[in-house]
């Protein structure tokens, strides 16, 4: 049977999806295998990293003035990127969806591999990166992402970050029906 594409849900359908989390609020929720989305409490914490056994990190609040994380020495033990983006719809996340969710898939692929992806609430900014990953290696649409994250954690990306993520939908959807064509 042909699958259809619909173009992604409007914006106020996505942030309903939104509200479906009805868990507990931790630092820390791991949200896929090997893949954990959190605050910058459990950033900072590098004995709770490595009782996690986290090797990787990706900072989507590197350098901003809300995200006292950045003078933390890792060591050699974790890889760290750093994303400086700020939590506002007017900020172009996107330019930062790609390399974040080739961080993650790079992470995942190690031996071993364990990733915190992390802004300061870890609810938007570093909710966007995760959902991006699920989208672009993980092939699922971004309201499925949106569903299948909820379901460890609460997450809220902006209505800025919502229609960025559409757009990647869009992007993703017209690659795979050219190469389908081709």
């Amino acid at each position: 049977m042909k699958k259809i594409y619909r173009d992604p849900p409007p914006v106020c359908e996505l942030e309903a999806l939104l509200e479906n989390y009805t868990g507990a609020t931790h630092h820390v929720d791991q949200v896929f295998p090997n893949l954990y989305l959190g605050d910058a409490v459990i950033a900072s914490d590098k004995n709770k990293l490595k009782k996690i056994g986290i090797t990787h990190i990706l900072n989507a609040a590197h350098a901003c003035w809300e995200c006292t994380e950045d003078s933390i020495e890792y060591g050699p033990d974790i890889q760290y990127y750093g994303i400086t983006a700020e939590d506002c719809p007017e900020f172009n996340i996107s330019v930062f969806l790609r390399p974040g969710a080739k961080f993650i898939h790079q992470a995942l692929n190690t031996p071993n591999g364990k990733i915190l992806v992390h802004c300061v609430l870890g609810k938007s900014r570093s909710a966007t990166l995760v959902l991006a990953y699920l989208m672009i290696y993980q092939n699922f649409s971004l309201a499925d992402a949106i569903r299948h994250v909820s379901q460890y954690r609460c997450i809220a990306p902006n209505r800025g970050f919502l229609q960025q993520l559409q757009q990647l939908e869009m992007e993703l959807h017209y690659t795979l029906w050219r190469c389908y064509l081709l």
